[in-house]
């Protein structure tokens, strides 16, 4: 039997040449040792570091432990490493580690880590990590905070330990994840922004906000926000930032800031020579104690007095100053500056242009909205002045706007979800009437392109039982939009409705020549009658003049319809109104060289005693030019 003292080395030498690991039984009976005394030794050996253990099945299988000598291992981590005993007295760091700190070795090891006041482990926070620290490893991050007021973030990972003379201790392993966090947080920050600002209403102030926000990523810092007017070419202060700022400047200034403009030629002629596209990246420029470029007069752009700007400088012990444009695509809507005191840094410059670019995004989406709302109050105003009602119809035939006119005209005040269907059966009471009026509607949508103008006469009934003689122009716009205005010519058609039976009556007394020569010769209107079958009976000479005509018998016998362009469409219009109705539109007439030209016609049946049409009256205005909207 070996001595039982030599057992340790005994086992270690055979389980070298196991690899896999050998159970008690099997080692004893190698060594050819009791059971129970391997098992003992086993025992010692696995606390003391040397072998390892694990269960298969209900077994346990020994084998030689692996182990990396912990000097190699703190010299070749990039990571902060410092080991305790079990009174958390510091046995070993690494150099990473005394540098971090600030201390030689032999001020570190021996001291205990409770009354070392390091920075990070020494804090409440991983004092309670490793003094409750048992068998399982633990894992936490931990923010340190600097005297300036930066702050740093380190994982920590507490790892139980044992030593080779089998006392336990513990070995605190610090990553520095500072810019992992940092990238989460402006991550965070721009998406927030990014939300907050499409979400900004109109009334809120985005100028405060957007200094608000670099006042959280520069904290310690003073700003201010400029808004620059294209069209004033100005510069205007909007916002102010930092304890005290605002009400500094206004004992140097005289006045308060806020609204405070200025000049802004000076910043795009010599010596400056700026355009939005050299304002774009974020510039730091040292003041004190000497300028390194420009000075604080300069990056003023000489807008204020030379010893204010250095009462600035010096009151608020500023000595470095961060400048970018607020610009988008190649439009600048102002500026943004950030002053330092010292030891003050803008540690994230990415995230700063990129929330200025957000910034400046919002501002010309506000802008844009602005001036679409100004276009629209002046576009809605034009039409609120215009004499005619005024309706816009959207694709499901609902109405999108109608003026003050039109609700004059008819008595209906129509909202967004009034649709046409249900406003034509207001003022059509008459089934049979509103078919007709509808039909006609299509009949003209259909033969018409958009921006082609489709006139109609038609006859309805207001909100107060009235009926009325209506001049409807439609227009088809080219996003399917119908725009249509309204023209109440009810006195102007009962005008010339009086007119016919006058003349109805003159004729019954054989006055025809007579009137003819004193009413309709005389009046400046082209006026033609016309016989049952569409033949022209007489033509005043403004008829002969318009139309270009030397005599009245190249007219007279003439079918009606000969003198228009489309004399289908005149023929339908004659036989109408030789049915009863009265038509009044636009048409397009035809010169006798062959010239074309548009006019207004109104034709009215001239209806005999009893009712009886025995002939149509044509009254025929030239249109005068006129501009598109």
């Amino acid at each position: 039997m070996q001595p039982e003292q030599d057992i340790p080395g005994r086992v270690l030498r055979t389980l070298k040449f196991r690899p896999r690991g050998m159970t008690i039984t099997e080692i004893a009976h190698a060594l050819k040792a009791n059971r129970n005394s391997v098992s003992k030794h086993l025992e010692v050996m696995q606390v003391a570091g040397q072998v390892e253990a694990r269960l298969v099945g209900n077994a346990k299988v020994y084998s030689v432990a692996q182990r990396v000598p912990l000097s190699a291992f703190l010299c070749f981590t990039k990571n902060l490493i410092l080991v305790l005993d079990a009174d958390l007295t510091i046995v070993q760091a690494n150099d990473q580690c005394l540098r971090r700190f600030g201390r030689t070795k032999e001020e570190l090891v021996g001291g205990n880590l409770r009354e070392a006041a390091l920075p990070v482990v020494s804090s409440p926070e991983a004092l309670a990590v490793v003094e409750e620290l048992e068998r399982e490893q633990v894992i936490t991050d931990i923010c340190h905070r600097h005297d300036g007021g930066r702050e740093s973030f380190y994982q920590m990972q507490a790892i139980p330990t044992t030593f080779e003379d089998g006392e336990r201790g513990c070995t605190l392993v610090l990553e520095d994840i500072t810019e992992q966090k940092r990238y989460f947080r402006n991550m965070a920050f721009l998406a927030r922004t990014a939300i907050d600002l499409v979400d900004l209403q109109p009334v809120e102030d985005i100028y405060g906000y957007i200094l608000d926000r670099l006042q959280e990523l520069v904290p310690g810092a003073y700003g201010y926000i400029l808004s620059y007017s294209e069209a004033e070419q100005r510069f205007a202060i909007r916002a102010v930032a930092g304890e005290g700022f605002r009400e500094g400047l206004t004992k140097l200034l005289g006045r308060d800031p806020i609204n405070l403009a200025f000049p802004a030629t000076r910043a795009f002629d010599a010596p400056f020579h700026q355009t939005p596209l050299s304002l774009r990246g974020l510039e730091e420029f040292v003041l004190r104690p000497e300028p390194s470029s420009w000075s604080f007069y300069d990056l003023c752009f000489r807008a204020m007095p030379e010893e204010v700007c250095e009462a600035i400088l010096e009151r608020f012990d500023i000595v470095k100053f961060c400048f970018m444009g607020l610009v988008w695509q190649d439009r600048l809507f102002g500026t943004t500056g950030i002053f330092l005191p010292p030891g003050r840094e803008v540690e994230s410059r990415e995230t700063v242009e990129s929330f200025v670019r957000q910034a400046s995004i919002a501002l010309a989406r506000r802008e844009t909205a602005e001036q679409l709302r100004l276009s629209e109050a002046r576009f809605r105003g034009m039409l609120d002045a215009s004499p005619f009602g005024v309706a816009l119809i959207d694709h499901d035939r609902r109405f999108l706007y109608v003026n003050r006119r039109f609700v004059e005209i008819f008595g209906y005040e129509p909202d967004r979800a009034t649709t046409a269907a249900e406003w034509i059966r207001q003022v059509f009471p008459d089934d049979g009437y509103r078919q007709e009026a509808v039909d006609a509607w299509h009949s003209d949508l259909e033969r018409s392109v958009p921006g082609q103008v489709r006139p109609r006469t038609f006859t309805v009934r207001s909100r107060d039982g009235a009926k009325m003689t209506i001049l409807s122009r439609a227009v088809t716009l080219l996003d399917g939009t119908q725009y249509v205005t309204c023209e109440d010519i009810t006195e102007e058609a009962r005008a010339y409705r009086l007119l016919v039976t006058d003349i109805a009556d003159l004729r019954r007394r054989e006055q025809e020549l007579l009137i003819k020569d004193r009413a309709i010769a005389s009046t400046r209107r082209a006026v033609a009658l016309l016989a049952p079958d569409g033949v022209v009976t007489y033509a005043n000479a403004a008829y002969l003049a318009l139309w270009g005509y030397p005599a009245a018998d190249e007219v007279q016998g003439a079918d009606f319809s000969g003198f228009w362009e489309r004399p289908d469409e005149i023929r339908e219009i004659v036989q109408g109104v030789l049915n009863g109705g009265a038509w009044h539109g636009e048409q397009t007439a035809r010169r006798s060289d062959g010239t074309r030209f548009p006019v207004n016609l109104l034709g009215t049946p001239i209806v005999a005693e009893g009712g009886r049409v025995i002939g149509m009256m044509a009254a025929v205005t030239a249109c005068q030019p006129r501009s598109d909207l």
